[in-house]
């Protein structure tokens, strides 16, 4: 008997090991889930970059920044193109990705295969009325339709002739717009762009007016 005890492993060595086995994977999934988000953060916001380089771009071409994709079933034909026409005053919609040339969702997205399938990383985008038709260096953003940015203090972070003329978010980790992005205005649409926290984590960009004319300037579009 003592022989065979010394040749095994009694049951309670047997649980003591795996306990430690399991505190151990445990230390190091929780890292690897870490880096993995940040990474997927990473590659949203190298992907909200390129969208602002397409919707220039377009705009160097067209002369105007594209309309939001209101459409809904992910078979239809126009599913990722630009309405052929923005609603007034400006509604918050998708970003028009197959319009653009660009990745239809950010880093947590998952494809959508119906109607009633949720919209879960697909890219949100507003556009000023003013700015999604023809416009010249005299257009501006008007008071009645005033975009603007705030960080979760409420502080301005566009201001004056900085206001956006579009903007682009990701909802981030959870896939649910977060703090001002959670509600839309009609007029005077308010958005938020903040550092990460247990409350806020979506991604967001914008075009300013002076930025946009600095482009069209140097490509010779404007004036």
């Amino acid at each position: 008997m003592n022989k065979n005890k010394e040749a095994g492993f009694s049951l309670i060595e047997v649980a003591v090991v795996l306990f430690i086995l399991v505190l151990l994977l445990g230390s190091i999934m929780i890292p690897l889930q870490t880096q993995v988000e940040q990474r997927k953060v990473s590659d949203t916001q190298k992907s909200l970059e390129a969208i602002k380089e397409a919707l220039i771009g377009f705009a160097i071409l067209y002369g105007r920044l594209p309309c939001p994709d209101t459409a809904t079933n992910p078979a239809a034909a126009n599913y990722g193109e630009e309405d052929a026409s923005c609603p007034t005053p400006s509604a918050e919609g998708y970003l028009p990705w197959k319009t653009l040339g660009v990745t239809s969702m950010d880093a947590f997205g998952i494809t959508r295969t119906a109607t009633a399938s949720p919209r879960i990383g697909d890219w949100r985008y507003r556009v000023h009325r003013n700015f999604a038709v023809p416009f010249t260096l005299s257009t501006s953003v008007t008071t009645s339709d005033n975009l603007s940015v705030r960080d979760s203090a409420n502080n301005l972070i566009s201001s004056g002739t900085e206001r956006p003329v579009a903007i682009v978010y990701s909802a981030g980790p959870n896939g649910t717009p977060d703090g001002q992005n959670a509600s839309y205005e009609a007029t005077n649409g308010i958005y938020q762009a903040d550092v990460p926290s247990p409350t806020f984590d979506d991604i967001l960009i914008w075009i300013s007016r002076p930025i946009l004319f600095n482009r069209m300037v140097a490509a010779g579009k404007l004036p």
